[in-house]
This record gives C-alpha cells, structure tokens and sequence, in this order.
C-alpha cells in the first residue's frame, strides 16, 4: 500500500494561504504566525502533505518545555528523578483540513509528533498538550493521554522507546 500523505517540517514552499480546519485561531495561527514561530525558534511546524494533490491536510507544532513535577500524576512521578521540574515536548497544535476528517490524519500527526519527540536527541520524558475545548480533550484521552495538573484540558503521555504500532494513513 503507497502512503497517501507526507509529514515534513513546514518550508516557505508550502502553500498555507487555503488552509482550514474549522477553527479560526488554529487557522490564522497557521497563515500567519506559523513560520515566525520557527524562525525564532519557538515552535517547529510539521505539515502532513496529500502526495497526489501536493495540498496541506493537517498540521502540528512541537516545542520544549517543562512541567513542576508537583503537577504529574503520582503514578508517573514514582518513576522519575526529584527534580522540580520535568522535560517534555510540548503539543502546541494540531489541525486537520476539513476536507479530511475522518481519515485519522490527527491519529498520523500525533503519532509523527511522539515519534519525533522520541529521536529527539533532546531528552523528554512526555508529550503535553493543553486541549482546546472538549472535543480535542476526548481526542487526546482516547490516544492514551492522562489529566493532569491544576489547569482544565491538560493532558500528559509519557514517552517510552516501545510505542505501540504506527497507524495506516
């Protein structure tokens, strides 16, 4: 079976300007800040690109970032050295075009996200995200995250080497 979409980082090349996924701040985010955001260093941008088409159908941002070991859950924390704070890759966003949900792209670049915050030759312990609103908190429970912290809609995955099996696009 040929894949079906491409994820690699985010280039000039891309073309963002038709970009919809329904929600207008991940949208005006992805037209306009986006690219500033890596040329600053801030955030990484990965697009998941249709082959045959060449258009972008979802995107995500990965960034480093700590969490006070105070706020993990205490069934992941037993694990873990007593430093005050633990390093994660953060979630920024994640967005799937319209015209391809339900195609469990948003399952693809989440999977991408974890795998690269695995080979990251920066150490992090999990992958964190502060979900949107509750439809996103239901998407990232059902991929195996846990609540956490004294925040509403934060969600943690520890990362380990034996990840479960990559999705089919």
């Amino acid at each position: 079976m040929t894949a079906r979409f491409a994820i690699a980082a985010l280039t000039p090349g891309h073309d963002r300007a038709g970009f919809a996924c329904g929600v207008e701040p991940l949208d005006r985010y992805f037209r306009e800040q986006a690219s500033q955001d890596m040329r600053r260093r801030v955030a990484a941008c990965y697009v998941a690109v249709e082959i045959a088409t060449g258009r972008i159908a979802g995107y995500y941002t990965l960034a480093a970032g700590g969490i006070p070991l105070v706020e993990v859950p205490a069934s992941l924390a037993k694990r873990l050295p007593r430093y005050s704070a633990v390093p994660v890759a953060r979630l920024g966003r994640l967005a799937v075009h319209l015209d391809y949900r339900g195609q469990k792209l948003g399952a693809a670049l989440l999977w991408d996200a974890m795998t690269r915050a695995i080979r990251s030759e920066v150490a992090v312990f999990a992958l964190v995200v502060d979900a949107k609103d509750d439809h996103a908190a239901a998407f990232y429970r059902h991929h195996g995250f846990v609540a956490f912290g004294s925040l509403p809609h934060q969600w943690v995955l520890p990362l380990t080497h034996r990840m479960f099996g990559e999705p089919g696009f």
